[in-house]
């Protein structure tokens, strides 16, 4: 059903933008990294929270990035992340499989400032064998996610 509100969410908006279905899992940041031969960065995770005030948000953020405390606590106040029960509930999605598209119910959609170093990324697309390529500048628009900067800063490895 998950991935069907996605294509619905594609559909409704006359867009084309193809769902790359794998026959391998790419529940977590590093088998989707693995699976479309990317690098972990270019995952981009949909991440649910429960904030202090009792509104649940999404945030996508770019796969290696880790939540900086002080930064969300700026910008949200407190809050604490779903449990994985309760993230399908709302969301219609597995975790593994979360995404900003073709959502169960609407939720605010926040998109870390962390995926702006890339052209392409690849949200999941409401399954766990799923994705999508597209920009964060578009993936932002489509969801009127607002742009956030509530991740660590992520070394870059010199070559």
């Amino acid at each position: 059903m998950s991935l069907q509100s996605v294509r619905a969410f594609f559909a409704e908006r006359q867009l084309d933008i193809p769902i790359i279905e794998l026959d391998t899992s790419t529940a977590t940041v590093a088998l989707a990294a693995e699976a479309h031969g990317v690098e972990p960065g270019r995952i981009a995770k949909t991440l649910a929270f429960r904030l202090a005030d009792g509104r649940v948000v999404l945030l996508v953020a770019r796969g290696d990035a880790r939540i900086d405390n002080r930064k969300f606590k700026d910008a949200f106040g407190k809050g604490r992340m779903l449990p994985a029960e309760e993230v399908e509930q709302l969301t219609g999605h597995p975790v593994g499989g979360v995404c900003p598209f073709g959502l169960a119910q609407p939720l605010p959609v926040y998109v870390d400032s962390s995926l702006q170093v890339y052209q392409e990324v690849l949200p999941a697309a409401g399954d766990v064998h799923t994705a999508v390529r597209i920009s964060p500048a578009l993936l932002a628009q489509l969801v009127a996610g607002q742009w956030v900067d509530v991740c660590q800063e992520v070394a870059v490895a010199s070559a």
